[in-house]
């Protein structure tokens, strides 16, 4: 059985792994949590795994992070990042788009990218729709080899936001994974309609 010091300095570095984590994430735009959760872990000297925070303690030390250091621009970026999220999706649209990642959950700040993922039929399919639009983007390799990795990532600038594609299979569309929430185009237009109504100015009354 751990001792009492033992759990409370694996917890103490667990927080402090978490915020170093979050910090990235804000700062150097990285969006996934385990590249993230591992690199703070590295820079902080953790070999215990025990240590590790989960997505979800990282995700509360970003948003708190967020609060304080983006609190006036991050609604507004998070706005932004929605409504390329709409256009680039309507562009993509027969490759059945979701949004997906901290424009979709609302941790995306100053240097997020825009996460879409696409379902066709073949991932040649959207290539050649870029290449027919004469799209300019580029070839991203995957940071790790992974279960579900994506076949492709494509990446491109969508007015000054940053897009990152990733292209699963059509038969993966059913098989969401645990833990990342998607939505598809309506779900999004919804969102931004909502946020903004909020900032709209309301007519004063008689």
């Amino acid at each position: 059985m751990p001792s009492h010091a033992h759990v409370s300095r694996s917890g103490g570095l667990r927080r402090e792994i978490a915020a170093l984590a979050a910090r990235m994430m804000a700062e150097d735009g990285i969006s996934d949590f385990g590249f993230a959760k591992r690199k703070a872990a590295k820079q902080l000297g953790a070999t215990d795994a025990d240590a590790l925070p989960n997505n979800t303690e990282i995700e509360a030390e970003l948003r708190a992070w967020l609060a304080i250091y983006q609190d006036e621009e991050q609604p507004q970026r998070l706005l932004e990042m929605r409504s390329a999220a709409i256009e680039v999706m309507r562009l993509l649209a027969d490759f059945r788009p979701y949004l997906t990642g901290g424009a979709l959950d609302g941790t995306a700040g100053r240097y997020s990218e825009l996460e879409i993922e696409l379902f066709p039929e073949s991932t040649k399919d959207v290539e050649i729709f870029f290449l027919n639009q004469d799209f300019a983007y580029e070839h991203r390799e995957p940071r790790r080899p992974a279960p579900h990795a994506p076949e492709a990532i494509l990446g491109f600038d969508w007015d000054d936001v940053p897009v990152k594609v990733s292209i699963y299979p059509s038969a993966a569309e059913r098989s969401p994974r645990r833990g990342q929430d998607r939505a598809r185009l309506a779900q999004v237009e919804a969102l931004v309609a909502a946020a903004q109504s909020a900032i709209a100015p309301h007519p004063s009354a008689p």
